[in-house]
């Protein structure tokens, strides 16, 4: 049994397929709506860098790419 909730028991003919894999080969739609994800759930972006980090290692967005981000979901949500 995994110790990671990213490794998920699969059935058929992907029986026994380990699911925690390094999320090296994301994109930057998906960081960004990690961006998108933690920013909504009030996280600082410092904090949003440090997880990531840990997910994502040299894959990472910069710093300050998380900051941007952080700032037009700002934007958008004083819009509104």
């Amino acid at each position: 049994m995994c110790s990671t909730a990213l490794c998920l028991q699969s059935s058929g003919s992907n029986q026994g397929e380990n699911m925690n894999a390094p999320l090296q080969d994301c994109n930057i739609e998906e960081q960004r709506g990690v961006v998108r994800f933690l920013w909504a759930e009030r996280v600082k972006p410092v904090e949003f860098h440090r997880r990531m980090l840990a997910q994502y290692e040299q894959s990472t967005m910069s710093q300050r790419k998380i900051y941007e981000w952080e700032e037009r979901f700002n934007r958008v949500e004083h819009c509104y």
